[in-house]
């Protein structure tokens, strides 16, 4: 174990206002690739950016394509919890951490058991239809050939915050909230560069602010404690 995570389990020990915010390195080492990396297959696949793709005016514009490339790279289904999911849920249990904000749309936190958790971009486990409301789970999309439709013909959109779109401001205000009384917040998993998330970090009160990720991040000046490492890697050891 390094020093760097000697410190972190002793500040998890002393605190009793934990709060996560985390990012698509939290679900990469449950094998869901983070669809920004270019590794040359979405030139091959598709003739638009995953952004482009991504984005409130494409699916407008073009569903079919939106969805061919929402089936391809962003449901993984069998995906599991890893360490750091695990423990979390463990933390929470305990009545330390008080709550996981998250940039993923994977659900795998809930999966781990983990209950207060706010999804800043929404979930692919929750779609609705535009015309009429009606909800629907992941299975309806999954089974769907090409564009998922309701019984009133209206279109199924996933409730994922697309590019163009809005943060929900009641999950954004409980994320605030928690953040402020956090004595101890634990970034890992992002790089902070996608806003107003990455935003949210400006918050905290506290003087114990923890950053783990193998990359650097626009915040590491303000972090008391960096962590280059694995995620999964370091929370196997709290």
């Amino acid at each position: 174990m390094s020093k760097e995570t000697e410190q972190l389990k002793q500040w998890v020990a002393e605190s009793s206002y934990i709060v996560f915010f985390g990012g698509a390195g939290v679900s990469t080492e449950s094998g869901i690739p983070d669809f920004r990396s270019v590794d040359g297959l979405y030139h091959q696949k598709y003739a638009f950016s995953p952004e482009t793709i991504l984005s409130h005016s494409f699916f407008m514009k073009k569903p079919e394509e939106f969805f061919r490339f929402y089936h391809d790279k962003m449901i993984y289904p069998d995906a599991k919890p890893n360490a750091c999911h695990k423990k979390l849920a463990e933390l929470e249990r305990a009545g330390k951490l008080k709550a996981v904000i998250t940039q993923n749309i994977d659900g795998l936190h809930q999966a781990a058991g983990s209950k207060e958790v706010l999804e800043l971009h929404g979930t692919i486990h929750r779609n609705h239809c535009m015309l009429c409301g009606k909800g629907y789970g992941l299975e309806t999309v999954q089974k769907a050939k090409g564009v998922p439709y309701c019984d009133c013909g209206g279109i199924i959109k996933p409730d994922v915050v697309l590019y163009e779109e809005g943060l929900d401001e009641s999950v954004l205000r409980r994320a605030v909230d928690h953040i402020r009384a956090a004595d101890l917040l634990i970034v890992g998993g992002t790089s902070l560069s996608v806003y107003p998330a990455a935003g949210l970090i400006q918050y905290f009160r506290g003087s114990r602010l923890v950053l783990i990720n193998k990359s650097p991040t626009a915040y590491d000046g303000e972090a008391a404690l960096l962590i280059p490492e694995k995620i999964g890697e370091v929370f196997s050891t709290l």
